[in-house]
């Protein structure tokens, strides 16, 4: 259902928070709606969604995750929606790769968007996201205090340099904030991501997960 839900947002072209537990399934999330977009209007258009992760351990399980979806039962090099990892880990032949065909979807850490801002020799990176349509910050919670204002700072200056005005921000999380009761809770990470995103994130597109009870009769 949340999947669902973070889908209708994006295909409103609205800002959403998602907040569930562990493995339910977050990324698909914002996955879906970025592939969704691409093929609506055709791959190899430039860099549409940037997908920003605290550490580069989750960039390199992302990775392999997409691996799944969008490489294996297709020719060799020719997924339907392309993607590439881009951190300080990546040796200098792919990082050439990835400035001669940038993907369309790019996973990268807060860090390295920073020295894409600023390093002359990746500028090709920047041309190709000009016009940005997703941004993703995986792992919100994470952004707080001085890092908090340094990646708030830093989107700002990714949609100015990208001229992104209809952008669109995502943001996951494991972790919802402790208010009072639901409706707090979702006004709590709502404002804490407006905040981050300088665009209004309303507390109905802070997407929470739904349970079901079930009881198990051994």
């Amino acid at each position: 259902r949340h999947q669902d839900e973070a889908s209708r947002e994006a295909g409103a072209g609205r800002h959403y928070v998602l907040t569930t537990g562990t493995g339910a399934g977050k990324r698909l999330s914002y996955i879906i709606p970025i592939v969704n977009h691409v093929l609506s209007v055709g791959t190899g258009r430039g860099i549409r969604a940037i997908v920003v992760y605290p550490m580069n351990a989750l960039a390199n399980s992302q990775e392999g995750e997409l691996d799944k979806y969008l490489a294996e039962g297709y020719p060799p090099g020719q997924p339907p929606v392309t993607y590439a990892r881009y951190t300080g880990q990546d040796d200098r032949e792919k990082r050439e790769e990835i400035l001669r065909r940038p993907p369309d979807i790019l996973l990268t850490n807060y860090v390295m968007l920073e020295l894409l801002l600023t390093r002359p020799f990746e500028q090709k990176i920047i041309e190709a996201a000009q016009g940005l349509r997703f941004l993703v910050l995986d792992e919100l919670h994470t952004y707080r205090g001085r890092q908090g204002a340094d990646v708030a700072l830093l989107v700002r200056r990714l949609r100015d340099r990208l001229a992104a005005r209809e952008m669109i921000g995502v943001g996951t999380s494991a972790t919802i904030a402790g208010g009072r009761d639901l409706r707090a809770q979702r006004e709590e990470v709502a404002s804490g991501a407006s905040t981050i995103f300088r665009a209004e994130v309303r507390p109905e597109s802070v997407i929470l997960e739904t349970l079901e009870r079930t009881t198990c009769v051994l």
